[in-house]
């Protein structure tokens, strides 16, 4: 999306790595906050809510190569303005929110940068249980794609990506046996529910989230700070983001990855 550009700051593959977005004015802006949902976003819990590499148990975080995948098979993002409310029993699955923005697999030709913005099509939704939380998975394509305009419910990816939806299931099924969790669980058979429906879903997360950024309802640990919505208690001037920014490392080259980055997982499959 034109208008909105990344700054990166300290190394990448650290601990202090972050990126940050800025608008068109060059200002710091959350992604979380400030990217509107509507064309018309993440380190949830930072100020300005940053990117920043996941962390388990003190160490980076790295996405396991469970065979026949390597990394992840879409672009993962997320988008903005929506909170899957940890205190919100979902009618569908059972499960309270994750605490977290809902998820996007973009399955578009182009690979997109870390912290990149596009707008997408939805066009279907599949209803993750992610240790007894539920955590949905919006399918979507980015509307720039060459074949977006083909591309208008759940049930085109079925028949112009074949066996592309049941890898994603498998995909997020096992991603985490590696660490040793068990496999993931799916409401609805672990079928993936059209396009109306999806809407349906992000628009409740997007009436959590701003029940969250008015402060209606607590979010355990989120920063909610941000720079354009004005209904917020939350909103801080650009000089406040500025700062923030600034009290961390410049951009510096990225280290070194561990070698067992790359190490490929055999998993059966159940």
């Amino acid at each position: 999306m034109s208008g909105f550009s990344s700054e990166e700051r300290a190394a990448p593959f650290t601990l202090e790595y972050r990126v940050f977005l800025k608008n068109e004015r060059g200002q710091y802006i959350s992604p979380f906050h400030d990217i509107p949902i509507y064309a018309d976003k993440i380190a949830t819990k930072d100020p300005l809510n940053p990117i920043k590499q996941d962390v388990k148990k003190g160490k980076l975080r790295y996405v396991a190569n469970l065979f026949p995948y390597k990394g992840y098979i879409w672009n993962y993002g997320a988008i903005p303005q929506t909170w899957e409310d940890p205190r919100h029993n979902d009618e569908h699955t059972g499960c309270c929110g994750d605490n977290d923005p809902i998820d996007v697999c973009e399955i578009g030709s182009k690979v997109c940068a870390r912290g990149e913005i596009i707008r997408v099509k939805v066009l279907g939704i599949l209803a993750m249980i992610d240790e007894g939380e539920t955590d949905w998975k919006v399918i979507a394509i980015n509307v720039d794609d060459p074949d977006a305009a083909n591309y208008n419910d759940i049930n085109d990816v079925k028949r112009l990506k074949p066996g592309y939806l049941e890898a994603t299931v498998d995909w997020f099924r096992r991603y985490k046996v590696p660490d040793g969790k068990p496999e993931n669980q799916f409401a609805f058979d672990a079928e993936f529910k059209d396009k109306d429906f999806a809407i349906d879903i992000i628009k409740s997360t997007h009436d959590y989230w701003r029940a969250l950024v008015t402060k209606k309802t607590d979010g355990k640990g989120i920063s909610c700070m941000n720079t354009t919505v004005f209904e917020s208690p939350f909103q801080c001037d650009p000089d406040a983001a500025k700062a923030i920014v600034e009290a961390l490392p410049p951009h510096e080259p990225a280290c070194t990855i561990p070698t067992d980055v790359d190490k490929w997982f055999h998993h059966q499959k159940n």
